[in-house]
């Protein structure tokens, strides 16, 4: 079983930057590929990014693409989310979710993804 434990939110202010950590216990995620999600109060969970097994393969959202690098350290079972230049739109839940099925795909679809993190806020001021 993969447990996923997100940290790193917080406050800060429009224009900041902000690295989001997942860190997974359990099964090793080495060899899944592995995105991040986000959710804002009264709208569907979003898409942001995504990274292949091994990190070769990136996959963002255009919202996001330019200003957020997805990344992760297998030897550490970590996932990475730097959040540069953040805007007040950035604001929401991000969740870190591992896909066991995806196999070399960089899947943008949530319901693809079989364990989830359990979120961490993060909100951007003006």
């Amino acid at each position: 079983q993969v447990l996923l434990v997100e940290s790193g939110g917080g406050l800060v202010k429009a224009g900041d930057s902000l690295t989001l950590y997942c860190t997974s216990s359990g099964r090793p995620i080495n060899l899944y590929t592995m995105g991040w999600f986000r959710q804002a109060p009264g709208k569907k969970r979003d898409f942001v990014a995504a990274i292949s097994g091994l990190g070769g393969v990136t996959n963002y959202a255009d919202s996001v693409k330019g200003r957020f690098t997805i990344s992760r350290d297998n030897a550490k079972n970590t996932l990475y989310l730097q959040l540069g230049s953040v805007k007040a739109e950035d604001t929401a839940v991000y969740y870190c979710a591992s896909c066991e099925t995806c196999g070399f795909r960089i899947s943008p679809i949530a319901e693809e993804y079989g364990h989830w993190g359990q979120g961490t806020q993060v909100t951007v001021s003006s």
